[in-house]
């Protein structure tokens, strides 16, 4: 079992991280804010541009610890790896399987049926608990029409209907998300997904959480040996991590999605923690952010039961066995590769 280690978070925008010994060590305007040891780290996301040293960076690639930079906002930019040491008949056998149009949507459809049952599941969940404090009837619909398109899923052998019925489901998971956000409704609500930049509070909150979903997602696949650039439902893009985007399918709706709603719910996070460019773009501040960053650790401390292999193990662990029972499958010890259902 892979040790759930820290994952460090540089939040400071001006700040520069070097090596010194076997020592990470943020600096900022020539002061020294921090040192941390690398034996104690799985993974380091700075949000500066700033950037890091040549030496942190071999450091980080020769140890395995995922160096990620996004900008201060959030937005992945680029992680650092280095000589790849996975499992070479692993990775050709990914090629291979990615290049099969048949075999890639046997994957792909695993995925999308994650992603559509975890997102029913997170409706019936507030259904289950606000029951009193919402539109019953109109989460009841999305559920049931999530439900009836499970078996289609399934069944689908065609890559181009498999989207298709992937954006039906998304039309209704999104079309009442808005629903399960409880408190503070006039300046927490959802009309539709804004990317580049968001436009609202809740964009800006779901954009926060993919980019850190898609770090560890990323850093499981390659922890694991396979390439995270080379996707099944996702296909070839100069940049894109496209197979840690088919992992995060599945995850998107309890780990992240239903993170964002606990932080709004639970009134973790304000209005007052935002800030609107004249560009409309809807920000997260400084201290919003290292607000929610802490949330997120803890969240990923949190213990569950994994509902495939019935064992306990902390959130921060999913996207690592989730990468396990793929390669399971690429390898041929399973038949088929089974997504994280969450209960």
């Amino acid at each position: 079992m892979k040790h759930l280690l820290n994952t460090l978070f540089v939040t400071s925008e001006g700040a520069y991280l070097t090596l010194d010994g076997e020592n990470v060590v943020v600096n900022q305007e020539k002061q020294n804010l921090g040192r941390f040891p690398l034996h104690m780290l799985s993974g380091i996301i700075s949000f500066s541009y700033a950037g890091a040293s040549p030496a942190l960076m071999g450091a980080c690639a020769s140890r395995n610890i995922a160096l990620s930079f996004c900008t201060p906002r959030g937005r992945f930019l680029a992680r650092t790896c280095g000589e790849s040491n996975g499992n070479v008949l692993l990775r050709r056998t990914q090629y291979r399987i990615a290049d099969d149009p048949v075999q890639s949507c046997r994957v792909a459809r695993s995925s999308i049926f994650g992603k559509v049952y975890n997102a029913r599941w997170s409706i019936e969940r507030t259904r289950r608990d606000h029951r009193l404090r919402i539109s019953d009837e109109k989460l009841g619909a999305a559920s049931d029409k999530l439900k009836a398109l499970l078996p289609s899923i399934l069944e689908e052998t065609s890559m181009d209907s498999l989207r298709g019925l992937e954006g039906v489901g998304a039309v209704a998971y999104f079309g009442v998300l808005d629903e399960m956000i409880l408190n503070s409704k006039t300046d927490f609500f959802f009309h539709e997904r804004s990317r580049r930049p968001p436009l609202d509070r809740m964009n800006a909150l779901l954009s926060f959480a993919y980019s850190l979903l898609a770090h560890d997602c990323s850093s499981a696949l390659e922890a694991v040996g396979l390439d995270s650039y080379v996707g099944f439902l996702h296909r070839d893009r100069p940049g894109r991590a496209s197979l840690a985007l088919d992992l995060m399918e599945e995850l998107r709706p309890c780990m992240a999605d239903r993170f964002v709603l606990t932080l709004i719910n639970n009134r973790v996070i304000s209005a007052s923690d935002f800030m609107v460019r004249e560009s409309g773009a809807v920000l997260l501040t400084d201290d919003a952010r290292r607000s929610f960053l802490k949330s997120w650790r803890e969240k990923m401390q949190e213990t569950i039961t994994h509902p495939y292999l019935e064992e306990k193990l902390p959130w921060g662990l999913v996207p690592y066995m989730q990468s396990l029972l793929l390669a399971r499958y690429l390898r041929g010890d399973l038949d088929a590769y089974p997504p994280f259902l969450w209960k």
